[in-house]
């Protein structure tokens, strides 16, 4: 595995079988606890240690849980796993992990259920910066879930939301069946804009079937890099107009004056639904990538930006190798690694999609633009 020198590989477990973890986020009021029950009671034959830690929500009930489905909960009492008390999740984790290796407890996987108001970077961190918790555990994915009836709202009012959402490996919007089609449908357009690399699904109720909630791989360096293929049109639709600046995110909703919803928006460049901080933006380039400066050249935009860039995933067309290098990161922990070989005849194309706050689009672009040959 090739580093970069700028922090950890993601992922860094060399262990035969790590213990897979999945943090599970999302709104206050989505129906985190519903879905975890759900899951819980339904995942038949795993044995799953659950953290969870909610203020002001249902917690979840010890005894219905140990009923059903003999598990062990760990519950976290004192604050939020995502702050200030990172040092108390990674206590747990290597607790959860010692306790296993001496055969008290017994458990094939973590669900870490965060508060309504967590941002999963710091959780997420814990799993590649701490050696110990690298040995152990692998992180899975991490999984959002909106509430539609009240997204918007809260899309537009807390940084939080919007930054879970940017997070995820997995989308789950519940209680669509209380919206109209047609604001459920803005939802989707807009939370693809913010993060198009995350499959987005309806659930109600908590059903949801386990292979959509586990053993994801989203933190796994592979080549395939999800992105909806109808996101990506739209987004060359944008990419031709460079005299729009950055503007020209906006302008892919134009695209799709046919359906008024979409329609309406492009009328108000300046209305609140256009302007979420937390936006992505795929690169994509036909020439090969000098290896030296892309790495130069991302060491310094993660040291510069790395609080505000969320999640950031490339297949890469590097000069000099025969396979895909594919790499992404967290923050300011970025890992790459040699992928499968680029078949005869195969377009050799470099794409990148960058998930972030506020991310300086058009330094990006034309910094990367220099590094290729």
């Amino acid at each position: 595995m090739d580093c970069f020198p700028i922090g950890p590989c993601l992922p860094m477990s060399n262990q035969p079988q790590p213990i897979p973890a999945t943090i599970l986020t999302g709104f206050l009021g989505a129906g985190k606890t519903t879905l975890l029950k759900r899951v819980l009671s339904e995942a038949h034959g795993q044995k799953i240690a659950v953290i969870e830690n909610e203020f002001g929500e249902e917690n979840i009930d010890n005894e219905i849980l140990v009923a059903d489905t003999n598990e062990q909960i760990i519950q976290m009492s004192n604050g939020c796993i995502c702050c200030t008390i990172r040092e108390d999740l990674r206590s747990t984790l290597a607790d959860l992990a010692r306790r296993r290796r001496a055969g008290e407890l017994d458990f094939e996987r973590v669900v870490i259920e965060t508060t309504g108001v967590a941002d999963p970077g710091p959780v997420a961190q814990t799993f590649f910066i701490d050696d110990e918790i690298a040995e152990s555990f692998v992180l899975d994915a991490i999984l959002t879930l909106v509430d539609a009836k009240h997204a918007d709202a809260q899309l537009d009012s807390r940084q939080e939301a919007r930054r879970q959402v940017g997070f995820a490996d997995q989308i789950f919007i519940s209680k669509s069946e209380l919206c109209e089609p047609a604001a459920v449908d803005a939802l989707v357009h807009r939370i693809k804009h913010m993060n198009p690399r995350a499959p987005q699904r309806k659930v109600h109720f908590g059903e949801v079937p386990l292979s959509e909630v586990f053993d994801l791989r989203g933190f796994n360096l592979n080549a395939k890099l999800d992105i909806d293929p109808e996101f990506l049109k739209v987004e060359e639709h944008g990419h031709h107009h460079h005299d729009h600046g950055h503007h020209h995110e906006h302008g892919e909703h134009c695209g799709h004056d046919h359906h008024h919803e979409h329609g309406e928006h492009c009328d108000h460049p300046h209305h609140h639904h256009h302007d979420d901080d937390v936006k992505s933006f795929v690169y994509r380039a036909e020439r090969a990538f000098n290896p030296a400066k892309l790495e130069d050249f991302l060491g310094a935009i993660v040291q510069v930006y790395g609080p505000k860039m969320l999640r950031y995933k490339g297949v890469l067309n590097m000069k000099g190798s025969e396979r895909k290098v594919i790499f992404q990161g967290v923050h300011q922990l970025m890992g790459s690694d040699l992928g499968p070989k680029w078949a005869a005849g195969e377009k050799r194309v470099s794409k990148m999609v960058f998930i972030g706050i506020d991310l300086p689009r058009e330094v990006l672009e034309q910094g990367l633009e220099g590094c290729l040959v």
